[in-house]
């Protein structure tokens, strides 16, 4: 069987060369453009500064010095008491950090009973909600 088309021995055509340069180009341009527009240096190695997300300097902080506090909403399943400990000990990690704004750590317990990790996380027991009310209406929420 013979495979009929045009030889290029290997060569590639014109119109990809053309599109690798061009879209080099624009990706270098978006990168430089990104950097200058944040001002972040090359050396800092900084690329998460995002003035959008600062800490404003008249923001009031708590008494300890750190301003966030993580709320974490779980049940009593199996999963939910492995996620709420996956993520306590990243936060106790974070937190230990010299540079870390972390402040406490809550898990709310919302199945009306207390369970085997009150102990080891921060957890505060709420009543569930009734059924029907547990979920949220997309039509019903209003964003400012």
């Amino acid at each position: 069987m013979a495979i009929v088309g045009r030889k290029t021995n290997g060569k590639p055509s014109m119109l990809i060369l053309i599109l690798l340069a061009v879209g080099s180009c624009a990706a270098t341009f978006n990168i430089l453009s990104m950097l200058f527009h944040n001002k972040v240096s090359l050396s800092s190695g900084d690329l998460s500064s995002d003035p959008i997300f600062e800490m404003p300097l008249n923001t009031a902080r708590s008494k300890s010095g750190l301003p966030f506090h993580i709320a974490l909403t779980a049940t009593d399943s199996p999963y939910s008491k492995w996620q709420s400990r996956i993520m306590y000990y990243w936060y106790k990690k974070k937190k230990d950090l010299p540079s870390s704004d972390m402040g406490g750590f809550t898990r709310i317990l919302h199945s009306g009973n207390p369970d085997n990790l009150m102990d080891e996380i921060p957890t505060v027991v709420v009543d569930p909600l009734p059924a029907g009310l547990d979920r949220v209406n997309a039509l019903h929420c209003r964003f400012a």
